[in-house]
């Protein structure tokens, strides 16, 4: 036990001397890097308010479901046909072509029969949200909202999918089986690296009230629960932010650098809180303190902070949470639907190190 605070102690040190460092002489590379954060609803909304159809609202937070994936699609295609013609015109640079061409390649993907697309901003690194069940009607509804380097480009791939927002959640859906949806959220402008922008919380500020809006406004089922919340990495900072607006059930985060708390209590949320960790995810090697604006405060699987424990037995690595056959995979399945047997634990000493 001493020998376990000896190294958290050392860990605060260390972090501390990081980020007067970071002060001392990166100061201008910290505003030059920074990104600005999406705020607002997408362009076009002014639009959207004056075209209803039959008397409700069209792409907003709390529209039906079936008028937001339209209009999404009718989105979508504007900026794939946009996309394709400034992909060849010849007065474009080069790399704008390039870029044209990656983009219109995305957009096809994204309009692929069957895909629901319940939110589409195109601005900046491009912000989606996608269902998978069937939403309307399902029992239980789960959000999984991931961490850095997430947008458009990385929304989904075939290469390791299991880390991107697309593949995390329907590998849940496929895990949990009928009576959900689950949906991959990237509704706020991610960190891009391990920069400055992942160290403080700005970004995941601006994003936690988007977060709030947007789970309260999804359609419930009479009688059901309130949607489980799943936080990867540094979208668990986000859900922390937002944890005591956040209209949740259960509130899952995996592989997180910290929730700017304390403790569970200190997050003031009525959701029942669960934290998965595992040995080799290289987020354990982050100091998790909060000093000056930076670091993101106590590690949530520290015992002392509250949190029950999520098995994580063949997990391998930062994105391995959703992974098939992970002990994890099948705690998250129990816990968005509410039928299984796990009921978690707060880890131990020797867990938490």
């Amino acid at each position: 036990m001493r020998a376990l605070y000896q190294e958290r102690g050392w860990r605060v040190l260390v972090a501390a001397l990081l980020v007067l460092t970071a002060m001392a002489g990166t100061v201008g590379w910290t505003l030059e890097k920074g990104q600005m954060p999406l705020t607002g609803p997408p362009p076009g909304i002014t639009a959207w308010r004056a075209d209803r159809v039959s008397g409700v609202v069209g792409n907003l937070d709390g529209a039906p479901v079936s008028l937001r994936y339209e209009a999404n699609a009718r989105a979508l295609r504007l900026e794939h046909s946009e996309q394709r013609v400034r992909s060849v015109n010849p007065t474009v640079p080069p790399a704008g072509r390039a870029r044209a061409r990656e983009l219109a390649a995305r957009y096809s993907a994204l309009l692929t029969p069957g895909r629901q697309i319940l939110a589409f901003d195109p601005r900046g690194r491009g912000q989606l949200a996608e269902v998978h069940g069937d939403l309307g009607r399902a029992r239980h509804v789960s959000v999984i909202v991931p961490g850095s380097d997430n947008g458009l480009s990385t929304f989904d791939r075939s290469r390791d999918a299991y880390s991107t927002p697309s593949g995390m959640a329907r590998s849940l859906h496929r895990a949990a089986g009928n009576g959900i949806a689950v949906i991959a959220w990237v509704g706020y402008t991610t960190p891009t690296g391990l920069g400055p922008d992942a160290a403080t919380a700005r970004l995941a500020a601006a994003g936690a009230p988007r977060l709030n809006r947007f789970v309260t406004a999804l359609p419930t089922v009479d009688g059901a629960p309130r949607p489980v919340v799943f936080c990867h990495s540094n979208g668990s900072v986000v859900c922390g932010l937002a944890a005591s607006g956040l209209a949740a059930s259960e509130l899952v985060v995996l592989g997180s650098p910290g929730l700017w708390a304390d403790s569970v209590a200190d997050l003031r949320t009525r959701a029942r809180v669960w934290a998965a960790r595992d040995d080799s995810d290289w987020i354990r090697k982050v100091p998790n303190v909060e000093f000056l604006g930076l670091g993101h405060g106590r590690d949530p699987v520290d015992p002392s902070f509250g949190a029950l424990r999520v098995p994580t037995g063949q997990v391998e690595g930062h994105t391995g949470y959703f992974a098939p056959n992970t002990e994890s995979l099948r705690a998250f399945a129990e816990i968005a639907t509410g039928s299984g047997t796990v009921t978690g634990r707060p880890p131990t000493d020797r867990e938490a190190s």
